[in-house]
């Protein structure tokens, strides 16, 4: 398959959720088949494996560029292995996939299933790399022993060398990975807008860079400037009249009424965790809720600065990610709100 120039290691952000298998990619590419052979890589759709993968290759060839290099999905595999059946040519096949320096392969996973004969053929091909020290990479949505009607034999072999997981991005790391996609399309993203986007968009890379792709688009139809508004069309938010109607005191009441907290407190400089929770969940359903900038959030607030709003914002949705139970509280609050 064609290799992105975009998907190098540079470009990629680490984070709690994928350090492991992109300290293997980096390990991997430097001295092929030394380390890590064979490097098994799973996770979700869109978090990285792909990118992660055509990092190894740009890097390899480029420390080495007579290196032997296949790079295809497991569907080209198991398509090129019938035609060569059906074409009495397999030993042609068979000199393509076995006389190699590095072989890598993404979605293995549908090598799984009534293939027999390709797991048999796949089975033969990775013994012989192996055994010659070449490096074999892998990607998959599940773990090797997840995969459907695997041979037990493939599911051991897949197992022999680092299996690693990628999930999905925490919002600190989403916040991070906006940032760097919107640096190299040249787009300056307010914080406020970028903290939108990482709140609301959760599951994978690729929509965090589909929500970009989008706003340079808009930026472009209209030559107008991305702001939080833009952030909301672009991620198809409709604003309905139960979300134009909340107000920050409404915010203040639900807010204080659920922890028993005081409005004075809120808005004092105490620090305490009973108060200083509190008032960060205020910021944060203020800036999901009402269209006040971060700095008249903060003014709310005792006069603090738009940092201070950020970080708060950024607190509670990390927390409201890793947290069931702060999680359980917000949909609490934003229902009485709505209602």
């Amino acid at each position: 398959m064609p290799l992105n120039p975009d998907y190098v290691f540079d470009t990629f952000v680490t984070g709690p959720c994928n350090r492991l298998p992109h300290a293997a990619c980096v390990a991997a590419a430097e001295k092929p088949g030394a380390q890590y052979n064979p490097l098994f890589i799973h996770g979700g759709v869109g978090l990285g494996k792909t990118h992660l993968l055509q990092a190894v290759c740009q890097k390899v060839m480029e420390n080495n560029p007579s290196a032997r290099i296949m790079y295809l999905s497991c569907d080209s595999f198991i398509n090129q292995f019938v035609a060569a059946i059906q074409n009495g040519d397999m030993n042609t096949f068979r000199f393509r996939f076995r006389n190699l320096d590095m072989l890598v392969i993404d979605d293995i996973h549908f090598l799984g299933g009534d293939r027999e004969r390709s797991q048999e053929e796949f089975f033969h091909t990775f013994n012989t790399l192996y055994q010659q020290h070449k490096q074999i990479i892998l990607s998959a949505d599940c773990p090797p022993s997840e995969i459907p009607e695997l041979e037990e034999r493939l599911v051991s072999r897949f197992n022999w060398g680092m299996v690693a997981r990628i999930d999905k991005p925490c919002y600190e790391t989403r916040i991070a990975i906006l940032q760097k996609k919107a640096r190299l399309r040249g787009l300056e993203l307010a914080d406020d807008v970028v903290s939108h986007i990482a709140a609301k968009v959760e599951n994978n890379t690729r929509e965090l860079e589909g929500a970009i792709t989008k706003l340079q688009g808009m930026q472009l139809l209209t030559a107008g400037q991305i702001d939080l508004d833009m952030a909301r069309q672009a991620l198809g938010e409709a604003s309905t009249p139960d979300q134009k109607r909340v107000t920050i005191q409404q915010i203040l009441d639900a807010v204080t009424k659920y922890y028993n907290v005081r409005l004075s407190d809120l808005q004092s400089k105490r620090r305490h965790k009973s108060i200083a929770f509190p008032r960060q969940v205020c910021m944060y359903l203020a800036r999901r809720h009402t269209r006040y900038s971060l700095e008249e959030i903060g003014g709310y607030f005792g006069g603090r600065d738009h940092t201070t709003v950020l970080h708060a914002v950024r607190t509670v949705g990390e927390d409201c990610t890793n947290d069931r139970e702060v999680a359980k509280q917000l949909n609490y609050l934003e229902s009485q709100l709505a209602g």
